[in-house]
Protein backbone atom coordinates (compact mmCIF):
# COMPACT_ATOMS: atom_id res chain seq x y z
CA UNK A 1 0.00 0.00 0.00
CA UNK A 2 1.29 3.45 -0.88
CA UNK A 3 2.42 5.75 1.88
CA UNK A 4 -0.30 8.40 2.31
CA UNK A 5 2.15 11.27 1.91
CA UNK A 6 3.52 9.96 -1.36
CA UNK A 7 0.01 9.18 -2.66
CA UNK A 8 -1.15 12.73 -1.96
CA UNK A 9 1.98 14.10 -3.66
CA UNK A 10 1.46 12.02 -6.78
CA UNK A 11 -2.25 12.95 -7.04
CA UNK A 12 -1.30 16.61 -6.75
CA UNK A 13 1.39 16.25 -9.41
CA UNK A 14 -0.97 14.51 -11.81
CA UNK A 15 -3.54 17.25 -11.29
CA UNK A 16 -0.90 19.88 -12.13
CA UNK A 17 0.17 18.00 -15.22
CA UNK A 18 -3.38 18.08 -16.61
CA UNK A 19 -3.40 21.84 -16.30
CA UNK A 20 0.00 22.19 -17.91
CA UNK A 21 0.69 19.20 -20.17
CA UNK A 22 4.31 18.23 -19.81
CA UNK A 23 5.13 21.42 -17.93
CA UNK A 24 8.35 20.90 -16.11
CA UNK A 25 7.37 23.62 -13.66
CA UNK A 26 5.75 20.70 -11.83
CA UNK A 27 8.02 19.87 -8.92
CA UNK A 28 7.93 17.56 -5.95
CA UNK A 29 6.29 19.02 -2.82
CA UNK A 30 8.47 20.52 -0.11
CA UNK A 31 9.96 17.95 2.25
CA UNK A 32 8.21 17.75 5.62
CA UNK A 33 11.48 18.37 7.51
CA UNK A 34 14.60 20.40 6.88
CA UNK A 35 17.16 18.31 5.02
CA UNK A 36 20.91 18.10 5.27
CA UNK A 37 22.30 19.69 2.06
CA UNK A 38 24.18 16.46 1.32
CA UNK A 39 20.82 14.63 1.19
CA UNK A 40 19.27 16.93 -1.40
CA UNK A 41 19.00 16.43 -5.14
CA UNK A 42 18.82 19.39 -7.51
CA UNK A 43 17.40 18.84 -10.96
CA UNK A 44 16.89 20.55 -14.29
CA UNK A 45 14.14 19.72 -16.80
CA UNK A 46 13.53 20.28 -20.50
CA UNK A 47 9.99 19.41 -21.52
CA UNK A 48 8.81 18.25 -24.91
CA UNK A 49 6.43 21.21 -25.19
CA UNK A 50 9.25 23.69 -24.36
CA UNK A 51 7.43 25.03 -21.32
CA UNK A 52 10.70 24.38 -19.49
CA UNK A 53 14.10 24.64 -21.14
CA UNK A 54 16.96 23.38 -18.97
CA UNK A 55 15.03 24.89 -16.08
CA UNK A 56 16.26 24.31 -12.56
CA UNK A 57 13.38 23.18 -10.36
CA UNK A 58 12.79 25.43 -7.40
CA UNK A 59 12.32 22.73 -4.77
CA UNK A 60 15.11 20.17 -4.42
CA UNK A 61 14.33 16.54 -3.69
CA UNK A 62 15.34 14.95 -0.39
CA UNK A 63 16.68 11.43 0.14
CA UNK A 64 14.63 9.38 2.62
CA UNK A 65 13.19 5.89 2.96
CA UNK A 66 9.45 6.50 2.76
CA UNK A 67 7.88 3.55 0.94
CA UNK A 68 5.84 4.04 -2.22
CA UNK A 69 4.79 2.07 -5.29
CA UNK A 70 7.00 3.79 -7.87
CA UNK A 71 9.67 1.82 -9.74
CA UNK A 72 13.24 2.16 -8.48
CA UNK A 73 16.05 3.53 -10.60
CA UNK A 74 19.17 2.48 -8.70
CA UNK A 75 22.45 4.39 -8.97
CA UNK A 76 25.56 2.47 -7.91
CA UNK A 77 28.83 4.39 -7.63
CA UNK A 78 30.77 1.20 -6.86
CA UNK A 79 30.34 0.19 -10.51
CA UNK A 80 32.85 2.11 -12.63
CA UNK A 81 32.96 2.18 -16.42
CA UNK A 82 34.62 4.53 -18.96
CA UNK A 83 36.11 7.94 -18.29
CA UNK A 84 34.36 10.78 -20.12
CA UNK A 85 36.24 13.18 -22.42
CA UNK A 86 33.35 15.57 -22.99
CA UNK A 87 30.23 16.70 -24.83
CA UNK A 88 29.80 19.20 -27.64
CA UNK A 89 29.46 19.86 -31.37
CA UNK A 90 31.29 20.26 -34.64
CA UNK A 91 32.54 23.81 -35.00
CA UNK A 92 32.21 23.98 -38.78
CA UNK A 93 33.63 26.82 -40.83
CA UNK A 94 30.05 27.93 -41.34
CA UNK A 95 29.48 27.96 -37.57
CA UNK A 96 32.52 30.13 -37.07
CA UNK A 97 31.44 32.47 -39.85
CA UNK A 98 27.93 33.14 -38.48
CA UNK A 99 29.08 33.47 -34.87
CA UNK A 100 31.66 36.03 -35.98
CA UNK A 101 28.84 38.12 -37.47
CA UNK A 102 27.53 38.89 -33.98
CA UNK A 103 28.34 42.17 -32.28
CA UNK A 104 31.48 41.93 -30.12
CA UNK A 105 29.50 42.14 -26.87
CA UNK A 106 26.93 39.53 -27.89
CA UNK A 107 29.64 37.22 -29.24
CA UNK A 108 31.64 37.49 -26.00
CA UNK A 109 28.53 36.75 -23.95
CA UNK A 110 27.61 33.77 -26.16
CA UNK A 111 31.08 32.22 -25.99
CA UNK A 112 31.07 32.48 -22.21
CA UNK A 113 27.64 30.84 -22.14
CA UNK A 114 28.80 28.00 -24.38
CA UNK A 115 32.31 27.33 -23.09
CA UNK A 116 32.58 28.98 -19.69
CA UNK A 117 32.24 27.45 -16.24
CA UNK A 118 29.92 29.97 -14.59
CA UNK A 119 26.50 28.92 -13.34
CA UNK A 120 24.75 30.19 -16.46
CA UNK A 121 27.15 28.40 -18.85
CA UNK A 122 26.59 25.01 -20.47
CA UNK A 123 30.34 24.23 -20.36
CA UNK A 124 30.93 22.55 -23.73
CA UNK A 125 34.07 20.45 -23.32
CA UNK A 126 34.63 18.83 -26.73
CA UNK A 127 34.71 20.13 -30.31
CA UNK A 128 35.08 18.51 -33.71
CA UNK A 129 36.68 20.37 -36.63
CA UNK A 130 36.87 19.74 -40.33
CA UNK A 131 40.34 19.68 -41.91
CA UNK A 132 39.63 21.94 -44.86
CA UNK A 133 35.98 22.46 -45.68
CA UNK A 134 33.08 20.31 -44.64
CA UNK A 135 29.78 20.52 -46.49
CA UNK A 136 28.81 23.30 -44.06
CA UNK A 137 31.33 25.77 -45.40
CA UNK A 138 30.28 28.23 -48.08
CA UNK A 139 32.71 26.68 -50.58
CA UNK A 140 34.99 23.67 -50.96
CA UNK A 141 38.68 23.97 -50.16
CA UNK A 142 41.62 21.94 -48.88
CA UNK A 143 44.93 23.11 -47.46
CA UNK A 144 46.82 22.41 -50.69
CA UNK A 145 44.66 23.36 -53.65
CA UNK A 146 46.39 23.52 -57.02
CA UNK A 147 45.44 24.11 -60.64
CA UNK A 148 44.31 20.99 -62.47
CA UNK A 149 47.19 18.74 -63.49
CA UNK A 150 49.62 19.96 -60.82
CA UNK A 151 50.84 18.02 -57.77
CA UNK A 152 52.71 18.98 -54.59
CA UNK A 153 54.08 15.86 -52.91
CA UNK A 154 56.39 17.94 -50.70
CA UNK A 155 53.40 20.09 -49.62
CA UNK A 156 55.29 23.30 -50.24
CA UNK A 157 51.97 25.07 -50.86
CA UNK A 158 50.30 23.76 -47.68
CA UNK A 159 48.50 26.46 -45.70
CA UNK A 160 45.42 26.69 -43.49
CA UNK A 161 43.96 29.20 -45.94
CA UNK A 162 40.30 30.13 -45.36
CA UNK A 163 40.31 28.59 -41.87
CA UNK A 164 42.55 31.43 -40.69
CA UNK A 165 39.79 33.96 -41.41
CA UNK A 166 36.98 32.78 -39.10
CA UNK A 167 37.74 29.40 -37.56
CA UNK A 168 41.20 29.94 -36.08
CA UNK A 169 40.42 33.33 -34.45
CA UNK A 170 37.24 31.91 -32.93
CA UNK A 171 39.06 28.83 -31.64
CA UNK A 172 41.61 31.08 -29.94
CA UNK A 173 38.81 32.89 -28.14
CA UNK A 174 37.26 29.58 -27.09
CA UNK A 175 40.56 28.25 -25.79
CA UNK A 176 41.07 31.43 -23.80
CA UNK A 177 37.82 30.56 -22.02
CA UNK A 178 38.44 26.81 -21.72
CA UNK A 179 42.09 25.87 -22.38
CA UNK A 180 41.33 22.21 -21.58
CA UNK A 181 38.72 21.71 -24.31
CA UNK A 182 39.40 18.60 -26.40
CA UNK A 183 39.43 18.80 -30.20
CA UNK A 184 39.07 16.04 -32.77
CA UNK A 185 39.61 16.90 -36.45
CA UNK A 186 38.68 15.08 -39.65
CA UNK A 187 38.88 15.76 -43.40
CA UNK A 188 35.91 15.55 -45.73
CA UNK A 189 38.28 15.19 -48.70
CA UNK A 190 42.02 15.27 -49.48
CA UNK A 191 43.33 17.80 -51.99
CA UNK A 192 41.84 16.93 -55.38
CA UNK A 193 45.21 16.11 -56.93
CA UNK A 194 45.50 13.16 -54.54
CA UNK A 195 42.25 11.58 -55.78
CA UNK A 196 41.61 9.31 -58.73
CA UNK A 197 38.64 11.36 -59.98
CA UNK A 198 40.15 14.83 -59.36
CA UNK A 199 36.78 15.87 -57.89
CA UNK A 200 35.65 17.10 -54.48
CA UNK A 201 32.80 14.57 -54.59
CA UNK A 202 33.65 10.91 -54.04
CA UNK A 203 36.65 9.27 -55.67
CA UNK A 204 39.45 7.31 -54.03
CA UNK A 205 42.74 8.29 -52.44
CA UNK A 206 45.57 7.23 -54.74
CA UNK A 207 48.06 4.95 -52.98
CA UNK A 208 50.85 6.98 -54.60
CA UNK A 209 49.99 9.81 -52.21
CA UNK A 210 49.70 7.89 -48.94
CA UNK A 211 52.93 9.42 -47.59
CA UNK A 212 52.14 12.91 -48.84
CA UNK A 213 48.65 12.76 -47.36
CA UNK A 214 50.05 11.53 -44.06
CA UNK A 215 52.36 14.57 -44.01
CA UNK A 216 49.29 16.72 -44.73
CA UNK A 217 47.89 15.57 -41.36
CA UNK A 218 51.23 16.16 -39.65
CA UNK A 219 51.49 19.70 -41.02
CA UNK A 220 47.92 20.45 -39.99
CA UNK A 221 48.50 19.32 -36.41
CA UNK A 222 51.83 21.16 -36.16
CA UNK A 223 50.50 24.41 -37.62
CA UNK A 224 47.42 24.36 -35.40
CA UNK A 225 49.66 23.70 -32.40
CA UNK A 226 51.86 26.64 -33.37
CA UNK A 227 48.73 28.79 -33.22
CA UNK A 228 47.94 27.53 -29.73
CA UNK A 229 45.28 25.05 -30.88
CA UNK A 230 46.07 21.50 -29.71
CA UNK A 231 44.49 18.68 -31.72
CA UNK A 232 43.79 15.78 -29.38
CA UNK A 233 42.67 13.30 -32.06
CA UNK A 234 42.01 12.89 -35.77
CA UNK A 235 40.03 10.49 -37.90
CA UNK A 236 41.38 9.68 -41.39
CA UNK A 237 38.05 10.42 -43.08
CA UNK A 238 34.57 11.69 -42.27
CA UNK A 239 31.92 9.18 -43.33
CA UNK A 240 34.24 7.07 -45.50
CA UNK A 241 31.30 5.09 -46.89
CA UNK A 242 29.40 8.19 -48.04
CA UNK A 243 31.02 9.37 -51.29
CA UNK A 244 28.00 11.46 -52.36
CA UNK A 245 28.52 14.51 -50.16
CA UNK A 246 30.41 17.62 -51.26
CA UNK A 247 33.22 17.32 -50.29
CA UNK A 248 33.67 13.58 -49.68
CA UNK A 249 35.94 10.57 -50.31
CA UNK A 250 35.30 6.88 -50.73
CA UNK A 251 37.66 5.10 -48.31
CA UNK A 252 36.84 1.43 -47.70
CA UNK A 253 38.13 -0.35 -44.59
CA UNK A 254 41.04 -2.03 -46.37
CA UNK A 255 42.17 1.31 -47.80
CA UNK A 256 41.95 3.09 -44.43
CA UNK A 257 43.85 0.20 -42.87
CA UNK A 258 46.63 0.52 -45.46
CA UNK A 259 46.76 4.31 -45.18
CA UNK A 260 47.23 4.04 -41.40
CA UNK A 261 49.76 1.21 -41.65
CA UNK A 262 51.97 2.68 -44.36
CA UNK A 263 51.24 6.39 -44.12
CA UNK A 264 49.58 7.96 -41.12
CA UNK A 265 50.92 5.79 -38.29
CA UNK A 266 54.60 5.95 -39.27
CA UNK A 267 54.32 9.68 -40.03
CA UNK A 268 52.88 10.46 -36.58
CA UNK A 269 55.53 8.32 -34.94
CA UNK A 270 58.37 9.98 -36.86
CA UNK A 271 57.03 13.45 -36.02
CA UNK A 272 56.65 12.58 -32.35
CA UNK A 273 52.96 13.44 -32.35
CA UNK A 274 50.76 12.36 -29.46
CA UNK A 275 47.57 13.09 -31.42
CA UNK A 276 45.32 10.03 -31.38
CA UNK A 277 44.29 8.20 -34.56
CA UNK A 278 40.62 7.19 -34.40
CA UNK A 279 39.21 5.06 -37.21
CA UNK A 280 35.93 4.88 -39.12
CA UNK A 281 33.82 7.95 -38.11
CA UNK A 282 30.61 6.65 -39.68
CA UNK A 283 27.38 4.80 -38.95
CA UNK A 284 26.68 2.07 -36.41
CA UNK A 285 25.38 -0.32 -39.09
CA UNK A 286 28.91 -1.24 -40.20
CA UNK A 287 30.87 -2.33 -37.12
CA UNK A 288 32.85 -4.60 -39.45
CA UNK A 289 34.68 -1.53 -40.76
CA UNK A 290 36.43 -0.53 -37.52
CA UNK A 291 36.88 -4.12 -36.35
CA UNK A 292 38.72 -4.92 -39.58
CA UNK A 293 41.32 -2.30 -38.68
CA UNK A 294 41.39 -3.00 -34.95
CA UNK A 295 42.00 -6.69 -35.65
CA UNK A 296 45.02 -5.94 -37.87
CA UNK A 297 48.16 -5.79 -35.69
CA UNK A 298 50.00 -3.68 -38.27
CA UNK A 299 47.44 -0.88 -38.12
CA UNK A 300 45.93 -1.24 -34.65
CA UNK A 301 49.19 -0.42 -32.90
CA UNK A 302 48.78 3.13 -34.18
CA UNK A 303 45.05 3.34 -33.41
CA UNK A 304 43.42 4.69 -30.24
CA UNK A 305 39.88 3.59 -31.10
CA UNK A 306 36.90 4.10 -33.38
CA UNK A 307 34.22 6.75 -33.90
CA UNK A 308 30.55 6.50 -34.84
CA UNK A 309 27.50 8.32 -36.20
CA UNK A 310 23.93 7.04 -36.02
CA UNK A 311 22.20 7.76 -39.32
CA UNK A 312 21.95 3.97 -39.70
CA UNK A 313 22.24 1.04 -37.32
CA UNK A 314 21.79 0.91 -33.56
CA UNK A 315 23.89 2.54 -30.85
CA UNK A 316 24.20 -0.84 -29.09
CA UNK A 317 26.70 -1.84 -31.81
CA UNK A 318 29.42 -0.09 -29.79
CA UNK A 319 29.30 -2.53 -26.89
CA UNK A 320 30.41 -5.65 -28.82
CA UNK A 321 33.35 -3.64 -30.18
CA UNK A 322 34.31 -2.71 -26.64
CA UNK A 323 34.00 -6.34 -25.60
CA UNK A 324 36.23 -7.48 -28.47
CA UNK A 325 38.78 -4.66 -28.09
CA UNK A 326 38.53 -3.44 -24.48
CA UNK A 327 41.77 -1.45 -24.69
CA UNK A 328 40.53 0.62 -27.64
CA UNK A 329 38.37 3.68 -27.01
CA UNK A 330 34.98 4.48 -28.51
CA UNK A 331 33.72 7.90 -29.57
CA UNK A 332 30.44 9.32 -30.82
CA UNK A 333 31.24 12.18 -33.18
CA UNK A 334 28.14 13.29 -35.09
CA UNK A 335 24.35 13.34 -35.23
CA UNK A 336 22.30 16.12 -36.76
CA UNK A 337 18.91 17.59 -35.98
CA UNK A 338 16.90 18.37 -39.09
CA UNK A 339 14.99 21.49 -40.06
CA UNK A 340 11.98 19.19 -40.57
CA UNK A 341 12.12 17.71 -37.06
CA UNK A 342 10.07 18.61 -34.01
CA UNK A 343 11.48 19.80 -30.71
CA UNK A 344 9.86 17.03 -28.67
CA UNK A 345 10.65 14.27 -31.12
CA UNK A 346 14.30 15.28 -31.51
CA UNK A 347 14.73 15.79 -27.75
CA UNK A 348 13.48 12.29 -27.01
CA UNK A 349 15.41 10.49 -29.77
CA UNK A 350 18.72 12.26 -29.28
CA UNK A 351 18.67 12.09 -25.48
CA UNK A 352 17.89 8.37 -25.68
CA UNK A 353 20.38 7.45 -28.39
CA UNK A 354 23.12 10.09 -28.57
CA UNK A 355 23.55 11.22 -24.97
CA UNK A 356 22.34 8.25 -22.93
CA UNK A 357 22.82 5.53 -25.56
CA UNK A 358 26.39 6.38 -26.51
CA UNK A 359 27.43 6.67 -22.87
CA UNK A 360 25.76 3.38 -21.89
CA UNK A 361 27.64 1.75 -24.76
CA UNK A 362 31.13 2.87 -23.71
CA UNK A 363 31.65 6.07 -25.70
CA UNK A 364 34.01 8.62 -24.16
CA UNK A 365 32.20 11.56 -25.74
CA UNK A 366 28.94 12.53 -27.40
CA UNK A 367 28.81 15.20 -30.10
CA UNK A 368 25.91 16.67 -32.00
CA UNK A 369 26.60 18.02 -35.49
CA UNK A 370 26.66 21.70 -36.38
CA UNK A 371 27.05 24.26 -33.61
CA UNK A 372 25.49 27.17 -35.50
CA UNK A 373 24.07 28.33 -38.80
CA UNK A 374 21.89 31.08 -40.19
CA UNK A 375 18.11 31.15 -40.51
CA UNK A 376 18.33 29.52 -43.95
CA UNK A 377 20.43 26.61 -42.59
CA UNK A 378 23.50 27.98 -44.30
CA UNK A 379 26.18 28.39 -45.22
CA UNK A 380 26.76 25.12 -47.06
CA UNK A 381 28.60 23.97 -50.15
CA UNK A 382 26.81 23.23 -53.44
CA UNK A 383 25.38 19.80 -52.72
CA UNK A 384 25.98 20.14 -48.98
CA UNK A 385 23.31 19.65 -46.31
CA UNK A 386 20.40 22.08 -46.70
CA UNK A 387 18.36 20.77 -43.73
CA UNK A 388 21.01 20.52 -41.00
CA UNK A 389 19.80 22.69 -38.12
CA UNK A 390 22.48 24.04 -35.82
CA UNK A 391 22.23 24.04 -32.06
CA UNK A 392 22.08 27.80 -32.53
CA UNK A 393 20.46 29.94 -35.20
CA UNK A 394 22.38 33.18 -35.67
CA UNK A 395 20.37 35.97 -37.22
CA UNK A 396 18.66 39.24 -36.57
CA UNK A 397 18.27 40.29 -33.83
CA UNK A 398 20.49 37.66 -32.22
CA UNK A 399 20.74 34.04 -31.15
CA UNK A 400 18.04 31.36 -31.07
CA UNK A 401 18.75 28.22 -29.04
CA UNK A 402 17.42 25.14 -30.81
CA UNK A 403 16.80 21.61 -29.57
CA UNK A 404 20.43 20.58 -30.18
CA UNK A 405 21.53 23.15 -27.61
CA UNK A 406 19.44 21.52 -24.87
CA UNK A 407 20.31 17.96 -25.88
CA UNK A 408 24.01 18.58 -25.27
CA UNK A 409 23.56 20.99 -22.35
CA UNK A 410 21.80 18.34 -20.24
CA UNK A 411 25.16 16.54 -20.19
CA UNK A 412 27.86 19.14 -20.80
CA UNK A 413 26.73 21.48 -18.02
CA UNK A 414 26.88 18.77 -15.37
CA UNK A 415 29.38 16.11 -16.53
CA UNK A 416 32.85 17.63 -16.92
CA UNK A 417 35.77 15.89 -18.60
CA UNK A 418 37.30 13.33 -16.27
CA UNK A 419 33.94 12.16 -14.95
CA UNK A 420 33.36 8.40 -14.84
CA UNK A 421 30.21 6.56 -15.84
CA UNK A 422 28.78 4.61 -12.92
CA UNK A 423 26.06 2.00 -12.61
CA UNK A 424 22.37 2.75 -13.10
CA UNK A 425 19.56 0.25 -13.60
CA UNK A 426 17.19 -0.07 -16.51
CA UNK A 427 13.61 1.07 -15.89
CA UNK A 428 10.87 0.69 -18.48
CA UNK A 429 10.48 3.82 -20.62
CA UNK A 430 13.13 5.67 -18.59
CA UNK A 431 16.49 5.37 -20.36
CA UNK A 432 19.15 6.81 -18.12
CA UNK A 433 22.88 7.10 -17.45
CA UNK A 434 24.80 8.09 -14.31
CA UNK A 435 28.21 9.61 -13.63
CA UNK A 436 30.54 10.54 -10.82
CA UNK A 437 32.36 13.81 -11.44
CA UNK A 438 35.99 14.48 -10.44
CA UNK A 439 34.71 16.35 -7.38
CA UNK A 440 32.61 13.35 -6.29
CA UNK A 441 29.22 14.71 -7.32
CA UNK A 442 26.72 12.21 -8.74
CA UNK A 443 24.86 13.07 -11.95
CA UNK A 444 21.90 11.17 -13.40
CA UNK A 445 20.37 11.92 -16.82
CA UNK A 446 16.89 10.52 -17.47
CA UNK A 447 14.56 10.67 -20.48
CA UNK A 448 10.85 9.78 -20.22
CA UNK A 449 10.12 7.81 -23.38
CA UNK A 450 6.53 6.98 -22.47
CA UNK A 451 3.48 8.83 -23.74
CA UNK A 452 2.30 9.54 -20.20
CA UNK A 453 3.65 11.35 -17.13
CA UNK A 454 5.81 8.99 -15.10
CA UNK A 455 6.76 8.93 -11.41
CA UNK A 456 9.78 6.98 -10.20
CA UNK A 457 12.31 6.70 -7.39
CA UNK A 458 16.03 7.44 -7.65
CA UNK A 459 17.71 5.20 -5.09
CA UNK A 460 21.28 5.67 -3.89
CA UNK A 461 22.91 3.94 -0.92
CA UNK A 462 19.64 2.63 0.45
CA UNK A 463 17.66 5.89 0.34
CA UNK A 464 15.66 7.41 -2.44
CA UNK A 465 13.88 10.45 -3.78
CA UNK A 466 10.65 10.40 -5.75
CA UNK A 467 10.47 12.35 -8.99
CA UNK A 468 8.13 12.87 -11.90
CA UNK A 469 8.64 13.61 -15.58
CA UNK A 470 6.04 14.61 -18.13
CA UNK A 471 5.85 12.62 -21.36
CA UNK A 472 8.96 13.15 -23.50
CA UNK A 473 10.75 15.28 -20.91
CA UNK A 474 14.46 15.03 -20.13
CA UNK A 475 16.01 15.73 -16.73
CA UNK A 476 19.43 15.93 -15.12
CA UNK A 477 19.69 15.23 -11.38
CA UNK A 478 22.74 16.08 -9.26
CA UNK A 479 23.68 15.35 -5.65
Amino acid sequence: MWNKYVLVCFVALMSCSKKNSGASSVTNPPPPVMANPSDTVNFWITSADQSSLLQKQTTPLVFDSVKNAYPFLDVDSTQKFQTIDGFGYTLTGGSAYVINQLSPSLKTSLLQELFGSAGSSISISYLRLSMGSSDLNPFVFSYDDLPSGQTDTLLTHFNLGPDTVDLVPLLKQILAINPAIKIIATPWSPPLWMKDNQSSVGGNLLTTYYRAYAQYFVKYIQQMQSLGIPIDAITPQNEPLNPANNPSLNLVAAAEDSFITYGLGPAFKAAGLSTKIVVYDHNCDRPDYPTTILADPAASGYVDGSAFHLYAGDISALTPIHAAFPLKNLYFTEQYTASTGTFGGDLQWHMTNVIIGSMKNWSRNALEWNLANDASFGPHTPGGCTTCKGALTIGSPGVTRNVGYYIVAHASKFVPAGSVRIGSTLVANLPNVAFETPSGKKVLIVENNSTAPTAFNIRFRGKWVSSYLSAGAAATYTW
